[in-house]
């Protein structure tokens, strides 16, 4: 029996809407990265990069135009070069989401916007694309955390989008996800990327951050994992409101809803509860679940869950396939978000 204290209600019984202003409106950082700074962001010494990226970007969000380094691009350094976009390239748990939200922070306009890459091409789905143009154009800042390779479609829409920003003016920031097939474990193919874009390739620098997974510093690496008592008891404790589903109907109901509400269907939650957690074997569950992880982790909901240890929901062969950079940040994020 679970405490009146604790409103229970099941995502699989909601049926979230959310408009194509109230998607623009929504365009800001998640709440966890409301004050984020560059003077806050932790810095790991053993990776210098890091400490190299945070003093480039506070230059760019200043207006100004760091330095070339070389890098991808180049095999020795050139004069600086006049770019509206930078690009964060690094493993997942480096940090790049603070630095995205702390440029956005430090860019003194009324008129920018922070989302996920599928944030923006939902929006294009619900206004069409003339007038999504039309609403972002001229903006001072657009910053895109996770840019998508998974869909070519979407990616060329996005492609032909940011260039008609950039001709208006609007500078970009982006971060990195992982496409298709890229190897290499927490690194992405650069370019990849660029070749994906073709004719914004040259609109964006690239600034690699290396390091590793700020999530599992302080973590024992395993998410956790809670029997049936343990289970009503936590969600009983959890106070506001808090939903309660079997996995199976949770992944279902994620099949149902596009992924752009999603953070329609958690609005008002002070914890997800998961019953009876299995391994995925579906490509397009698993990807639909990662998507819904990475709304709750951004909204900060703790989760508590049955069954199968949520760091293990993801199989042997989907961890080694062209996905597996994206299904390990999603085991970060679980890790964490079962032990808080």
């Amino acid at each position: 029996m679970t405490s009146t204290a604790t409103e229970i209600v099941h995502l699989a019984e909601r049926h979230p809407q959310l408009s194509g202003e109230e998607m623009l409106e929504s365009l800001v950082p998640p709440r966890q990265f409301d004050t984020a700074t560059f003077d806050s962001y932790r810095v790991d010494a053993s990776y210098p990069s890091q400490e190299e990226a945070k003093q480039e970007l506070e230059v760019f969000a200043s207006g100004g135009q760091p330095e070339r380094r070389g890098g991808f691009f180049s095999r020795k350094p050139k004069a600086p070069e006049i770019k509206p976009g930078v690009y964060l390239d690094g493993g997942f748990g480096v940090g790049k989401t603070h630095l995205l939200a702390a440029i956005y922070h430090a860019v003194p306009a009324r008129r920018k916007f922070f989302g996920s890459f599928i944030e923006y091409t939902a929006l294009v789905g619900a206004l069409g694309y003339k007038n999504t143009v039309d609403l972002l154009r001229g903006s001072a800042l657009l910053c895109i955390d996770e840019f998508e390779l998974d869909d070519p479609g979407d990616t060329m829409v996005m492609t032909r989008l940011l260039g008609e920003l950039v001709g208006s003016g609007t500078r970009l920031a982006a971060t990195s996800n992982t496409p298709p097939n890229a190897l290499g474990e927490g690194r992405f193919a650069a370019q990849d990327f660029l070749r994906e874009i073709h004719a914004m390739a040259d609109s964006f620098r690239t600034l690699r951050i290396d390091g590793v997974d700020f999530r599992q510093r302080s973590l024992d690496g395993h998410a956790a994992v809670l029997e049936e008592r343990a289970y009503d008891d936590a969600l009983a404790a959890a106070g506001g409101t808090a939903s309660d589903d079997d996995f199976d109907a949770l992944i279902a109901q994620l099949a149902r809803v596009h992924p752009s509400r999603y953070i329609r269907l958690i609005d008002g939650l002070s914890a997800v509860g998961l019953r009876g957690v299995r391994q995925l074997t579906d490509q397009s569950e698993a990807l639909r679940f990662v998507a819904f992880v990475d709304r709750v982790y951004d909204a900060q909901l703790p989760i508590r869950a049955t069954g199968t240890p949520l760091d293990d929901v993801f199989g042997a062969e989907m961890l080694a396939g062209g996905y597996r950079k994206k299904y390990l940040r999603a085991v970060s994020r679980l890790v964490a978000s079962t032990n808080s």
